[in-house]
């Protein structure tokens, strides 16, 4: 396999030229020549500082459990939760493959919702339960009303905020609706680890093992994507946003994806108090849940898909002006193309395989920042990300080759 390297131009959009927005190339004249403020470490401290409030809350929860599982019994049921996050993680992985989000991005997530989420539901429970008590009896609980309203406003909200978050912290890394997918199922897999680890203790303690086996199968194995699916109405919408409108418009994307979340959270564990001990439960798995499982499943492939051809489109428009051979732009822009290309490299060298696995992970973010400009959600950094782009995937093309 050989990279050719053209000769580079301006790309060409249909825009008109004052809107257009172009690259810094050699050949041109910088579209931007005063010095670009670059963001100050601010998404760095937000990141440092989300995982430590995450981390102890994931803590003070896990001794919240410890209070009545005892630590044995606490470290069983953390391994029973292991196994569908695995699960879910590992569908995580291969929807972030195409354009992998940041590390500490995915941990701010997954600790979000392992420790700030469930401790926030924990702590509304508590206050609820405290002012039916302190009421004297004039309120009363109803263990209906909890599980359909109380559970998927409260949940739903903590979860959809640290998508929220993120998006405002790390608006240069929320590209679309795969990213939004991305990070809403890492904070929903972690709200789903903690509170797995809840359910198998209290059925373990309520029923002992036959319970606690129950539990698992309808838990861990028929719906260890549940949380996933709601809360990535939430993820979805917020994709949109970062292509549509900026930090304060994106509230009104997030109150409108939490509507169909909560609606979802609020039909599981509606049919689930209804059916839970009938078998019309493994009917309603048959004929409302697989449904909704396959559905997503259809629009995350069909997610995936579009952010392949937008590759395509804004490398082709890249290859146009001579810094990709439209041989380049198939092997960037296709998964076919990447496979082959890994393949070949890792055939190398060690350094080669280094070498191209950037060259494509630079190539995309080229590709959607240049995509943010193309949006009018661009700001002066992306213009200068693009001209840092373009000299890394030079150094890159020169690895691969050299």
């Amino acid at each position: 396999m050989t990279i050719e390297h053209g000769s580079p131009q301006q790309p060409q959009s249909q825009q008109p030229e004052s809107q257009q927005p172009q690259p810094v190339s050699r050949p041109v004249s910088p579209v931007w020549t005063e010095q670009v403020r670059r963001p100050s470490g601010g998404a760095v401290v937000i990141a440092i500082v989300g995982i430590i409030v995450g981390s102890l809350a994931l803590l003070l929860v896990l001794v919240y459990l410890a209070t009545f599982l005892g630590a044995g019994g606490l470290l069983f049921c953390l391994f029973l939760a292991l196994i569908p996050l695995t699960a879910v993680l590992l569908a995580v992985r291969w929807i972030d493959r195409w354009d992998p989000e940041p590390r500490p991005a995915l941990w701010f997530a997954f600790l979000w919702g392992a420790g700030v989420s469930v401790a926030t539901a924990l702590i509304f429970d508590l206050g609820v339960q405290l002012t039916i008590a302190a009421s004297g009896g004039a309120f009363t609980g109803n263990d209906l009303l909890a599980a359909v309203v109380q559970a998927p406003l409260v949940e739903e909200g903590a979860k959809g905020f640290g998508i929220l978050v993120l998006f405002w912290a790390i608006r240069r890394h929320f590209d679309g609706p795969v990213d939004g997918v991305v990070y809403a199922a890492t904070i929903a897999a972690g709200f789903a680890f903690t509170e797995n680890i809840q359910y198998f203790g209290v059925a373990m303690i309520e029923g002992g093992f036959e319970t606690l086996g129950l539990t698992f199968l309808v838990r861990g194995v028929f719906s260890p994507f549940a949380h996933v699916m709601f809360t990535t109405c939430i993820g979805i919408a917020l994709g949109l946003a970062a292509r549509r409108t900026g930090a304060f418009g994106a509230v009104g994307y997030f109150l409108a994806g939490l509507v169909p979340a909560v609606l979802l959270h609020a039909l599981w564990n509606g049919a689930f108090s209804m059916f839970a001990a009938d078998a019309t439960l493994i009917v309603y798995y048959l004929v409302v849940q697989i449904p909704l499982f396959v559905g997503a499943i259809v629009v995350v492939t069909m997610l995936r898909r579009q952010e392949a051809r937008v590759t395509a489109a804004r490398l082709g428009e890249y290859a146009a002006a001579g810094w990709f051979t439209p041989a380049e732009v198939g092997m960037l822009a296709t998964p076919g193309g990447r496979r082959q290309a890994r393949a070949w490299a890792s055939a190398q060298s060690r350094e080669k395989k280094t070498a191209m696995r950037r060259f494509i992970a630079d190539a995309t973010r080229l590709a959607f920042a240049r995509q943010r400009m193309l949006n009018g959600s661009a700001g002066h950094v992306d213009r200068a990300d693009e001209s840092q782009l373009l000299a890394r995937l030079m150094a890159d093309r020169a690895a691969v080759v050299g």
